[in-house]
């Protein structure tokens, strides 16, 4: 078994910032609901995100603080989130429109698996306990131009969220383009998962086995 106390894994924030690396210029990008809404916190100085949210704001900026926060600017969290400026507001049926239109570039969404296909599982597990919770998932799964995945590569049990096929209810087929997760950057291609870095500390050969899946060395 590898003792992963000896791995250095990223952080929330590093998650965030390693995925706005990837977020080009000019891009329209939409948050999901936990850990993707931190990344609204990152956003570059030398270039210009637009960050959208389903609730019906165009050009959200960090979370609110202090006096920055107006109950009714809100992300689709429910989080006081700042206006960048040039943000607009709009009604939710609007919001919808631009994500069912195909005018989002990338979506950032939690999972609980996510399959070799790039299938996603996200809105419900079989905890019988756990409120099943859609919200705008498929709609933005499906309608975004790119999917990005923001996890814990691990669920509590130690087991992989890289799956051969997801257990869970589904979200969307062959929607996903990226992982992103505490230990790597898994790319979902033709050809399989590739592995296009992972933290220090992990060899490939380990960050193989805690997968449990297929995965292609990019640095081979």
């Amino acid at each position: 078994m590898i003792d992963l106390s000896k791995v250095k894994k990223r952080s929330t924030a590093d998650i965030a910032k390693r995925i706005v690396q990837d977020i080009p210029d000019g891009a329209s990008v939409n948050l999901g609901i936990g850990q993707p809404m931190t990344i609204s916190n990152y956003l570059p100085h030398d270039r210009e995100i637009l960050l959208h949210s389903e609730n019906g704001l165009l050009g959200m900026g960090p979370l609110a603080t202090g006096d920055q926060i107006d109950p009714d600017i809100v992300n689709a969290g429910k989080q006081s989130v700042t206006m960048l400026s040039g943000a607009s507001l709009c009604h939710h049926a609007d919001s919808f429109v631009m994500i069912r239109g195909g005018h989002i570039d990338i979506c950032v969404l939690g999972a609980f698996q996510v399959s070799i296909k790039g299938d996603i599982a996200n809105w419900r597990t079989s905890d019988p306990n756990a409120i099943p919770a859609v919200g705008g998932a498929m709609d933005l799964a499906l309608g975004a131009k790119k999917l990005f995945v923001m996890m814990e590569h691990l669920t509590k049990s130690g087991e992989s969220k890289l799956v051969q096929e997801c257990t869970y209810p589904l979200t969307a087929l062959d929607a996903v383009n990226c992982v992103y997760t505490d230990l790597a950057t898994i790319a979902v291609t033709p050809q399989g998962l590739l592995a296009v870095d992972w933290v220090e500390g992990l060899s490939f050969e380990e960050l193989q086995e805690i997968s449990n899946v297929a995965l292609i060395n990019s640095q081979s």
